[in-house]
Order: structure tokens, then sequence, then C-alpha cells
């Protein structure tokens, strides 16, 4: 399991939408300056952006902050990245959504757990770095 990993906290607001599955993807999401990832399946279409582009009504959860693992293309073939840091996550009672990249893994905590997240990550021996664009 690996050890000793890199986080950037990023201090950008996001949030997380949920919408029907045969929705087009809105106008309004690619108004994200700092995040945007979309997925779409057949029960949904997810939507994860700056807070502030997400209009009034939208069925969401706001409130989180990222945090990135650094290291650039991570790779397909590395075991175990994931767990070492969900792992004191979870252990410590602090929820998260995941999101992985073709590069790398953000994993998304409410912004009123990002101190304990920092905390239980550097006890579990991991680097919390501060990134991004401050008060967003």
């Amino acid at each position: 399991m690996a050890r000793g990993l890199t986080l950037d906290h990023l201090s950008f607001r996001l949030g997380v939408c949920r919408l029907a599955a045969n929705t087009p993807v809105p106008d309004w999401a690619w108004q994200a300056q700092d995040f945007l990832t979309i997925s779409r399946t057949p029960e949904e279409l997810s939507i994860t952006a700056d807070e502030a582009v997400i209009p009034e009504g939208i069925p969401s959860q706001r409130g989180f902050c990222a945090f990135r693992v650094r290291g650039g293309t991570m790779g397909f073939g590395l075991v175990g990245l994931l767990a070492s840091v969900l792992q004191p996550l979870a252990e410590g009672g602090v929820s998260v959504f995941t999101i992985s990249t073709h590069d790398t893994d953000y994993i998304l905590v409410r912004r009123d757990e990002a101190d304990r997240t920092v905390h239980l990550l550097e006890g579990a021996g991991h680097h919390v770095v501060s990134a991004g664009p401050p008060g967003r």
C-alpha cells in the first residue's frame, strides 16, 4: 500500500449535481474555471464543478473542497494508492466522494471537514500542501 503521498489541498468550492440520465450537458457546466467533471451512466448525469456556476434549483450537494494526489500520471498498475488515502479518512469518520482521471485521483470532502482531513492524512504519513485559488 502506498504511503507518504503528497496531496494538494485545492481551496476552490465545489458542488456535485445529479441530473436525469437523458439530460443534455447544460451550458452552465462549461463555465467552470477551476474544476469540471461530467459522467453519464444509464441512471444519471453527474456533474462536479465550481460551486459558483451551479444555478439555484439544480439538484446538488454544495460545500466540497478537493485533495489531489500529486505525482503526474499515476499509471493503472499502481495498487493501494487510493486505499492508503481513503483508509485513514474512513477510520476517522470522514465521508468522501472520489473522482479519478487518467492522470490522478481527487478526494472531495465537505469544507467543514477539511482541517480534520489534513490531520488524518498527515497522521497516516502523507504530506498535504495548500494549492489553488484561495476563497473560491
